[in-house]
Order: structure tokens, then C-alpha cells, then sequence
């Protein structure tokens, strides 16, 4: 059965068929063969999908697509600008706080390369930065909304790995700060090398008025993470009931605080959430089953005793997971790729004596990465649809930025503390 299923899928990727199509037909392929009724595909899709917890995506991303229609990401924009915009690769800078600000929003990686490229593509490349650099950057520095809470995969790995979902949002937060620290001093580096981003010098007066001015216009929109992230960590609601929560919030300031958000607009927002929450239960729906006949083979217990049988160094068996999860994050969407691999993965990591909470990390670091990483990669084709590139005109600059997230990712994977401290102080 192993065979037929991953022989059918992959034929399936080499057609270009969608990946939720591809997962699905192989899975039935696989049922049929081996003579399994078809109602276990249609009783694994109902359960995969009747989840308490599962709820808090599409009210994500409902909140997200509020919040970008109705100014705060603009405010959020401004107010990074004010913050480091004054220096020399500034604006490089502000695309990546930006990023880490509308990340604690929105908990999509897609979402926030979309909300900040549009607005600072076209001004950094006003700025000599050049436009593949800008684009490149802006898919690297998206990737953060994956990682820093709240996120839409820790949702779906807390579910199939059985791992707090509020552990996981407090173990991202260490690691999502380091990720946007790394990013941000790789391009001030470059653009002073290089010579991008004129800026002009302005005084401790003026950049303490700037910023005065930007926190006060955006501080209701700074706030939403405050009460998020909060109500989660101190018990007074569920990550899902927080998503809720995120929707109320985003209309009321959109509609009557910041008044950029009309009536007339929520259609379309609705219409656009229920499409993009359609795609990511649509594959949820069939990686679970796929996951089921991983299951019922004990490709989980084979894997394991193969992969102890190599070696009973943890550290090899990251490193050897490292690898395994870019490669696959290359190739496959990022919430197939944790249906799958989670249960098989996680277990493993156990027998290793790796904390799951941190193994959790590792894996939806890896697969973000495969977010700006060719040629499957979500974030590049937002951002070149943004910029009007090609994704083979970013390969330089992208090369560069995935340098820096790789080691980014070594250090999170070998400093446990980094994703287990925060939890084990909260917690």
C-alpha cells in the first residue's frame, strides 16, 4: 500500500496537480488496491475536520484580512518607519519589523509577505534598493508569520502532534524575535556594503517626535496582540476563542477607530477568507487521510527503529530532520507537510529525549523556510506577483537570506533554551 500511495502522489506533484488533489487521489488509489472501504476516507475527513481547535484558522484569517483592509497594517508600517527608517538599510529594516508586527496579527506567512510587499517593494526600490533584493527580502522576512504567534501551523501541529497550541505561540516568540534581529542586521550590512537606502540625518528630537506621532496613530492596532496573546497565556480564553476575539477587535477598530474599513468592503473580505480557508481545510482534509494509511502501515514505528538503528545521537537525528524537512518544504505545502510528517516525526524526537514544544519549533521552522525556498515556495510567487518578477530574477539576493534563516535555523534547532524558556517561565 506504502508504495502505490507515495508512487501515485508523486506522479501527481510531476503533473502539477494541486497538492490537497494529490494527497486526496493517491490516498483513495492507495484504499481501493488494498481493499478498504471508501466510507474510512469519508470517516477520516469528518474527524481530521471536527476539531474545536481547528476553528481558530479561519477566524485568522478572517482577523487578517480585516486588519489589512482596514489601515492597521499601514499603521504598523509607519510605525516601524519611525522606529529604524532613519539609518542606512532602514527601509530594508522596517519591511522585516513590519513583518514581525503584522505577524503577532495575522498568524499567516502568505498574509504578511502580501500585506508588506505592497506597500514596500515599490518604496525600497525608490530607495536604490534593487527590486529582486526588495522582493526577496520581502518573501524572507514574510516567512516570520509562520513562526511568531499567532500561527495558523502551530494551530495545526499542536492538533496532530497533540502539543499545547499555547505552549507552542509562547515557545515562537524567542525564535521569531531572532529570526527578524538576524534578518534585519544582514541587511543593514549589505546596504551600507552596497550602498542602498539615501537616507537623511535627523535629530534624537525629531526621531523621538516621529516616533511619538507613530505609536500614538497605531497604538490601537498595537494593542490587538496585547490582548490576543495575553487573554491565551493567562487562561482567559482558548487559542480558538482568541481568533474570535481577533475578528471582533480588527472590525471595530477598521470600521469606527480608524474608519478605513467600509460596510460595502466586508463582501469581498468574507469571500476572500472563505476561499483561503476552503484551500487550507481542503488539505487537512486529505492529509489526514494519507496520514491515517501511514498509521495503519507503522510507517511511524519503522521509520523510528530505522532512524535509531543509524544512529542514538540526538544531535544526528536533527540534524538528519533538518535536512529531510528543507528538502521536503521545498516540494510540499507547508500544513500537508505537518499532517503528515508530524505523527510519524514527533514520536521519534521523543525517543530522543527532545522536548516537544521545541521539536515542534524545529519543524515549522523548517518548513517556513520552505516558504521562500524555490520552486514551490508560497511566499516567492506573492511577492513576485507583487513586484512583477520572476522568481528566477530573485535567486541571488534569496540566496542570501536563506543563508542567514538556515543558520537561524541550526542554532534554534541546538539551543533548546531559545524555544523552551519562555514556556517553562509562563507555563
Amino acid at each position: 500500500m506504502i508504495q502505490v500511495l507515495f508512487i501515485t502522489m508523486l506522479i501527481l506533484f510531476l503533473c502539477s496537480v494541486p497538492i490537497a488533489i494529490s494527497l486526496g487521489f493517491s490516498s483513495v488509489i492507495a484504499l481501493k488496491i488494498n481493499d478498504f472501504s471508501l466510507s474510512v476516507l469519508a470517516q477520516n475527513i469528518f474527524e481530521s475536520l471536527d476539531s474545536f481547535t481547528l476553528m481558530a484558522i479561519p477566524f485568522f484569517i478572517l482577523a487578517g484580512n480585516l486588519m489589512q483592509t482596514g489601515g492597521i497594517a499601514k499603521r504598523l508600517i509607519a510605525l516601524a518607519n519611525a522606529l529604524v527608517g532613519w539609518f542606512r538599510g532602514g527601509l530594508g529594516s522596517v519591511a522585516v519589523l513590519t513583518s514581525m508586527f503584522f505577524a503577532t496579527l495575522s498568524g499567516s506567512s502568505s498574509a504578511t509577505t502580501a500585506a508588506i510587499g505592497t506597500t514596500l517593494i515599490p518604496e525600497m526600490a525608490k530607495k536604490k534598493y534593487p527590486k529582486p533584493f526588495a522582493t526577496s527580502l520581502a518573501a524572507a522576512s514574510g516567512e516570520l508569520g509562520a513562526i511568531i504567534p499567532p500561527s495558523v501551523p502551530m494551530i495545526v501541529y499542536g492538533l496532530v502532534a497533540n502539543v499545547s497550541v499555547g505552549s507552542l505561540f509562547i515557545a515562537g516568540i524567542l525564535p521569531g524575535i531572532f529570526i527578524g534581529l538576524s534578518l534585519m542586521v544582514s541587511v543593514i550590512i549589505i546596504a551600507k556594503v552596497k550602498g542602498y537606502d539615501e537616507v537623511e540625518v535627523i535629530s534624537v528630537g525629531e526621531w523621538a517626535k516621529n516616533l511619538w506621532v507613530a505609536f500614538r496613530q497605531s497604538l490601537f492596532a498595537m494593542l490587538m496582540p496585547v490582548i490576543i496573546l495575553g487573554g491565551i497565556y493567562s487562561g482567559l480564553f482558548t487559542p480558538t476563542e482568541a481568533a474570535v476575539v481577533a475578528v471582533f477587535y480588527s472590525l471595530i477598530i477598521g470600521l469606527f477607530i480608524y474608519k478605513e474599513l467600509k460596510w460595502s468592503d466586508l463582501k469581498s473580505i468574507l469571500i476572500k477568507s472563505a476561499i483561503s480557508t476552503s484551500i487550507i481545510l481542503i488539505i487537512v482534509a486529505f492529509a489526514s487521510v494519507f496520514s491515517y494509511i501511514l498509521t495503519i502501515e507503522q510507517v511511524p514505528h519503522k521509520l523510528s527503529d530505522l532512524v535509531v538503528s543509524l544512529s542514538d545521537s540526538a544531535l544526528v537525528f536533527l540534524l538528519l530532520t533538518n535536512i529531510f524537512l528543507l528538502i521536503t518544504g521545498m516540494f510540499v505545502e507547508t500544513l500537508a507537510a505537518i499532517i503528515v510528517l508530524a505523527p510519524i516525526l514527533a514520536p521519534v524526537a521523543v525517543i530522543y529525549g527532545i522536548d516537544p514544544i521545541h521539536f515542534g519549533l524545529i519543524m515549522i521552522v523548517n518548513l517556513a523556510i520552505g516558504m521562500v525556498t524555490p520552486p514551490l515556495g508560497v511566499n516567492l510567487f506573492v511577492a513576485c506577483e507583487i513586484a512583477n518578477l520572476r522568481i528566477d530574477q530573485l535567486i541571488r539576493p534569496l540566496l542570501i537570506f536563506l543563508a542567514v534563516l538556515i543558520v537561524d535555523l541550526l542554532i534554534i534547532s541546538y539551543f533548546a533554551p531559545l524555544s523552551t524558556w519562555l514556556p517553562s517561565i509562563i507555563g
